[in-house]
Order: C-alpha cells, then sequence, then structure tokens
C-alpha cells in the first residue's frame, strides 16, 4: 500500500485530543514508517492539506466562521473525515455558549472578568466571527469516522489510523470506548 496523507485541524476545543495524538508515542512512528504521512497539522503549524489527503481529522467543535471554511475545506480535499473527540463529535463543552448571547459571551470573556483591567472586546478581522450557535462537526459536512471522547485515548486513535491503513473500516468497540 501507498502512503496515506493525513492533515488535521483544531477548531474551538482544548487541544486534548491533539495530545492524545501524540500520546500514540512509538506507535506514531510505527504508522509513519507503515505509509502513514502527516502533512498538515497544528502540532507542525502546516495548516493546509494537500489537495488529495486521504484522511482529515478535525478536533474541536465550529463555533466560528473561520471554523466552518476550515471544516469545509477539509472536506473538499480529504477522502476520509473523521470527528476527534466529543466537541468534534457531539459539540461537548464549546456548546454551552449557545444558552447565552454572543454579546454577553464577548462582554464577559474580555470586559467584566475579574482578572480584567481595561478591557476590550477585539475587532480585528483576522479573528473569526461567532456563528450564532456553536454546532458539531457532522451539523456542517459528512463525517465518515468519529472517535469519541475527552479526551479520546491513544490507543482508539491509533486503531482507527491503524485500520485505515490496512484498508479496513475501523469499528470502536469495547475498552476503544471506554473513558476514564
Amino acid at each position: 500500500m501507498g502512503k496515506i496523507k493525513v492533515a488535521s485541524i483544531w477548531c474551538e476545543g482544548c487541544s486534548g485530543c491533539h495530545m492524545s495524538f501524540l500520546d500514540m508515542d512509538e506507535r506514531l512512528v510505527e504508522l509513519i514508517n507503515k505509509g502513514l504521512e502527516i502533512n498538515a497539522t497544528p502540532i507542525t503549524d502546516l495548516k493546509i492539506p494537500d489537495e488529495e489527503t486521504d484522511i482529515g481529522i478535525i478536533e474541536g467543535a465550529v463555533a466560528t466562521d473561520h471554523h466552518e471554511e476550515e471544516v469545509k475545506m477539509m472536506r473538499e480535499r480529504c477522502k476520509i473525515i473523521v470527528a476527534l473527540g466529543d466537541c468534534a463529535v457531539f459539540g461537548g463543552i464549546p456548546t454551552m455558549r449557545n444558552y447565552f448571547s454572543k454579546e454577553e459571551l464577548l462582554e464577559r470573556g474580555y470586559i467584566t472578568t475579574e482578572s480584567t483591567v481595561d478591557g476590550k472586546i477585539p475587532t480585528s478581522k483576522e479573528i473569526g466571527k461567532h456563528l450564532p450557535k456553536t454546532k458539531a462537526v457532522n451539523e456542517v459536512i459528512k463525517v465518515d469516522l468519529y472517535i469519541p471522547g475527552c479526551p479520546p485515548s491513544a490507543d482508539a486513535i491509533y486503531y482507527v489510523l491503524k485500520e485505515v491503513l490496512e484498508g479496513r473500516i475501523p469499528k470502536l468497540e469495547g475498552e476503544l470506548l471506554k473513558y476514564e
């Protein structure tokens, strides 16, 4: 089997899922030796996947217009999309903001927090604009595989990537779905 190109992005989340990805340790090297090629990831600071990427891994919920553009680009460029972690799979903790208006959130986050002095809500065009509702990835694009967990275990991530590398469709069950 030839190389399998993998790209990942990080939307609204804590980065715990990418930490679990790194927690595969030597198994990541094993996957690379078997043909896994990482072509874009927040870990390497290469953020735009190749046009012909095999697996796109998305961590985090979709909360801004930038996130929405990024997940749509991943869907266009990747043959298989993997939602990684509870934020990507279900919306997770970031969806708690759906109970408040955007104005309330920005005011609390940038002006009225106890540690803020002379707060100001940022207005740079570089910052993504909050969507009316934070969403799970499958509310924006078609998702092919789901790896739930907060964060998912390195074992579950390894299993999914190994199965895809070997030409099989992964089926998460048993210990791979255990969360502690």
